[in-house]
């Protein structure tokens, strides 16, 4: 395997999780705050936007937040490129979404943008510095890493959630 099949195989695990565990996901499960803001269907909204944005930065192609409507079909109000990072509270309750098909629908099209994103780098382009802000700087490739672990543990923690049961949300 090479490094492109190596990030590709990585970018699909979020995805494969999320599908399994949405049939899990009832409306009341999704929406439910478990001694935390963050729900499930923040947790999932959160994993596909923040693919989203850094791979748009990463591509210079439009986000499919709202390339492909999913901004107007979620109806959430926010923001185009608001992404759920440094959510308040009220910002991060105030995510409510009654459809687990439509958070797995919007995931699967990111990750399907992230996929396409990646067969068309050749190898060399992941050691590419795209970001010097850090010490040491970020190369494409660890950028590229970055945003699947983060969408991964995202997903993890809605799994997590989900395991709890709806007795976990009682009184």
């Amino acid at each position: 395997m090479d490094a492109i099949e190596l990030l590709t195989d990585l970018a699909l695990r979020p995805l494969h999780a999320a599908e399994a565990l949405q049939p899990k996901l009832t409306r009341d499960l999704l929406n439910a705050h478990p001694h935390h803001d963050n729900s499930i269907a923040w947790q999932l909204w959160h994993a596909a936007r923040e693919i989203d944005e850094q791979l748009s930065h990463l591509s210079g192609a439009e986000p499919v937040w709202t390339a492909q409507g999913f901004d107007e079909r979620f109806g959430l109000g926010v923001s185009a490129h608001d992404l759920g990072y440094g959510h308040s509270p009220e910002a991060a309750r105030a995510v409510v979404v009654d459809d687990a098909g439509l958070l797995v629908e919007h995931l699967r099209a990111v990750v399907e943008a992230q996929v396409a994103y990646l067969g068309g780098l050749e190898p060399g382009a992941l050691d590419e510095i795209i970001d010097d802000r850090w010490d040491p700087p970020v190369s494409r490739g660890a950028r590229l890493i970055s945003i699947s672990v983060d969408a991964a543990e995202h997903i993890g923690q809605a799994a997590y959630v989900a395991g709890m049961g709806p007795a976990a949300f009682e009184g």
